[in-house]
This record gives structure tokens, sequence and C-alpha cells, in this order.
């Protein structure tokens, strides 16, 4: 893939944990090489939450979150940041219509508003996109 596209934490937090990669995943990854990703300001405060719940269940230590947020800095993911007011006027229909979490209605709206496809593992979010309009990111291993 050489074209930006939309990343979710859900598809992010897969490449903390090796038991949780994909092919898919390793590809998502690896083309981040050639293009960038797009996330909304969230995405942050999501991969640390995802952190701090796999540090309680014994699934990483500080370490090992510096080494993964080490490698995430380093790589092409722009975060876009948008005012609170528009985010309540753009989001929260989403996520009425779609019966998305505010958060999944983010990453769908960017994706929709900027015509990028969403990199995401989240079925209930691929379902959405697709009912949207809006593509998802595709591999075929």
């Amino acid at each position: 893939m050489n074209r930006p596209f939309v990343l979710d934490a859900s598809l992010t937090m897969t490449w903390a944990f090796t038991n949780e990669a994909t092919p898919f995943t390793a590809h998502i990854l690896e083309s981040l090489r050639t293009t960038y990703a797009v996330t909304p300001a969230l995405w942050p405060f999501e991969v640390t939450n995802a952190l701090l719940d796999a540090e309680r269940r014994g699934r990483i230590n500080a370490a090992q979150q510096a080494e993964f947020l080490e490698r995430l800095r380093l790589l092409p993911i722009r975060i876009e940041h948008r005012p609170a007011a528009w985010l309540g006027q753009q989001i929260l229909p989403l996520a009425r219509a779609h019966r998305l979490s505010a958060y999944d209605a983010a990453y769908l709206e960017l994706a929709k508003r900027e015509a990028l496809p969403l990199a995401t593992i989240d079925g209930d979010l691929r379902k959405a996109a697709a009912a949207a309009g809006a593509p998802s990111v595709e591999f075929d291993s």
C-alpha cells in the first residue's frame, strides 16, 4: 500500500504483542516504510490506556512499554487535532447512526472526511465503515 490511511488503536496494539500479530497487521506496519498514517487526537490516549491495561494483566512491563512507544514515535503517524465543539457536531451523529462508541466514530469520521482507507481489526468498525461508504484497508495474504 502506497497510500496514506487512517490507523486505529486496535490495530496499533497488535504491534505490541507478538501473539496478536497477523499477516494483515504486519502488512500495515510494513506499509509505513513508504507512506504515512493519520489518527484522531484520541489515538495516543487509547494506546496508552491499552498499555496500562496490559501492564495490569501482566502482559507487558514498563521497559517493554517504553520500547514500544519509542518504536511508535519513530513511525510516520500524524495525529490530527480538532476543536471539541466540532467533534461533538461530527462524531455524535456518526456514532449514533452506526451504533459505535465515540472513539470508533472518530476514526470513521476521519476516514470519511479525508477519503482515506481505514486500517482496523475491529469488525464492528469495519462494518460501519462499509455502511458509511468509507473504504477499509484490505489485504490478501
